[in-house]
């Protein structure tokens, strides 16, 4: 990973969002393994907290097509598609209840 080294609490965050799978698969209703989406990028403190699990297909396989649109690099239609990330992250964070708050 490019960037500032993740502290324990913010790996445990990342383990946690990955563990739940895709946020945008999820509320389609399926499950999909997720990567780390860093929304603000990897270097400011506390970066690694403001994160969504993405799966491939979300996150940056590049296509804008019927069964899904990537986020890199069709962002502003991955945004009317499915929420801003700011919208998903409030949503991971309150999925994640008690874990978020003790972490952030």
């Amino acid at each position: 990973m490019n960037g500032r080294t993740p502290t324990k609490a913010e790996k445990e965050w990342m383990q946690a969002i990955v563990e739940h799978g895709c946020i945008v698969c999820k509320n389609e209703g399926k499950f999909t393994p997720a990567q780390v989406h860093h929304i603000n990028g990897s270097k400011k403190e506390g970066c690694h907290f403001d994160t969504l699990p993405l799966c491939y297909y979300h996150h940056q396989e590049g296509s804008d097509c019927e069964a899904f649109t990537s986020f890199h690099p069709w962002k502003a239609r991955f945004r009317v598609r499915y929420g801003t990330e700011m919208e998903l992250l409030a949503q991971m964070r309150g999925i994640l209840g008690k874990f978020a708050e003790d972490k952030l």
